[in-house]
């Protein structure tokens, strides 16, 4: 028997310290929380047989354990050892996202687990970003952002040395898991103190304020570390009241009787008090980047179903969209995941027939949730918390091969991973109908 921690334990606990720490660094978040908590218990008690359906699907144990948080790197190198740090949770990259056509100068993917039963336990995730250098037009500019990334370290020694250890032995004993947490914190701490001068710090700005962030401090502070609420538009109309100020709007799509993919919605960002070098000692300045944001998850969409959101996303109407979940299972457009029911299992199956099943009780469909994020809602997020002015996309290809090249690997396909799960269910499932024994379907 391994005497090594369970990698979604590991997740778990560097999840719980990420949170208490951010926390203590951003006293709002804690309001937050505090209301999306109270309004995930008011929807729970208003409509019982959605409270229900959410524990039989296992949505509702995660429910409030859920965070996804967000980091950006500025190199090869730091994407690559940040890759090897979630792997040691369990997390891998899945997905590739170019922000460049929305004016933000970053390619990202986001570190989750994908085994459905680890996401179950933990579906900590995390939307990582590197910085695309080349998209600095003042060449000066770029080589004095490449000098300062070159200059610093943003892991611990510890840490370093934890990831190869877990790489080599296979995984951590609970020592050393409780140090790979505690070393890895760091690498997510905010520093008050920027690694650049205030002229060159203000040059960043100018050339977009994401630059800025990424370049001018040792690491990556955690910007944002989300919770996930059932009725995002209530706790937008709440956030006033909480003396929390929110964003304008709710990025992703309009409310919906059938919840799909992503919506999202953040307070404002923080104005924090940094320090910047000069000959003399510090100067002080202040700095515009971490905010609070709050998310509400629906189902996920098939290829199909995506591209029907994607051009209503365009047009502004949604209407092509069927807001209905016997449709949208009918057309193809979201995934689902199957069970047998105990009324199925109590019967012996003489169909292999999906429909039949369902339609006699036998089985039931429950929508898979979107486990993923949306470029357009992730740039709109960014782009409205750094306070930065529209800008004109930049005139640049997907660099997906660059990216995969710098974090080491290549990233998993979203869109095959809710097909494996659903196809998965549907097999397990039929399989206990048609195999199971009278004796075991009773219980």
């Amino acid at each position: 028997m391994s005497d090594f921690v369970h990698p979604d334990e590991i997740r778990s606990r560097f999840s719980a310290a990420l949170s208490a720490m951010y926390r203590a660094e951003v006293p709002q978040y804690g309001e937050l929380l505090a209301l999306v908590a109270e309004v995930n218990a008011g929807v729970l008690k208003a409509d019982p047989a959605a409270a229900d359906r959410l524990a039989a699907s296992g949505e509702l144990a995660r429910l409030s354990e859920e965070r996804h948080g967000a980091v950006r790197v500025g190199t090869a190198d730091e994407l690559a050892t940040i890759a090897r740090a979630f792997a040691v949770m369990g997390m891998a990259p899945v997905s590739y996202y170019n922000l460049a056509p929305a004016g933000v100068p970053v390619h990202s993917t986001a570190f989750r687990p994908v085994d459905p039963a680890a996401l179950a336990r933990n579906p900590f995730r995390v939307f990582c970003s590197l910085l695309r250098l080349e998209l600095i037009e003042d060449e000066a500019l770029r080589a004095e952002a490449a000098a300062a990334l070159a200059r610093r370290d943003i892991f611990t020694p510890g840490a370093r040395t934890l990831i190869e250890t877990a790489e080599i032995a296979g995984g951590l004993d609970e020592a050393q898991a409780d140090r790979f947490v505690s070393e890895l914190l760091e690498t997510f701490r905010w520093h008050a103190q920027a690694t650049v001068s205030a002229p060159t710090y203000e040059r960043l700005v100018a050339a977009h304020r994401l630059i800025a962030d990424v370049v001018s401090f040792k690491g990556p502070h955690i910007n944002h570390l989300t919770p996930r609420t059932l009725d995002i538009d209530a706790a937008q109309a709440a956030m006033p009241e909480r003396g929390i100020t929110p964003k304008e709007t709710i990025e992703g799509p309009p409310d919906r009787a059938c919840a799909i993919l992503l919506r999202q919605t953040s307070f404002k960002a923080l104005q924090e008090a940094i320090a910047f070098p000069d000959a003399d000692g510090t100067t002080q300045g202040v700095h515009t980047a971490r905010f609070g944001e709050i998310e509400q998850r629906g189902c996920a969409l098939t290829p199909v179903g995506r591209a029907l959101y994607d051009a209503a996303l365009a047009n502004k109407d949604f209407s092509a969209l069927p807001d209905d979940w016997a449709a949208l299972r009918r057309d193809g457009l979201a995934w689902f995941r199957y069970r047998a029911t105990p009324q199925g299992l109590a019967a012996r199956a003489e169909t292999a027939d999906l429909e039949a099943l369902i339609a006699l009780g036998h089985v039931v469909a429950e929508p898979i949730t979107y486990e993923d994020f949306l470029p357009v809602s992730a740039a709109g997020i960014f782009q409205s918390n750094l306070g930065a002015e529209v800008r004109e996309a930049y005139a640049v290809d997907p660099a997906k091969a660059d990216f995969e090249k710098a974090l080491g690997c290549s990233v998993l396909d979203e869109m095959a991973l809710y097909q494996a799960e659903q196809e998965a269910s549907i097999a397990a499932t039929l399989k206990a109908l048609q195999s199971a024994p009278v004796t075991a379907r009773l219980h």
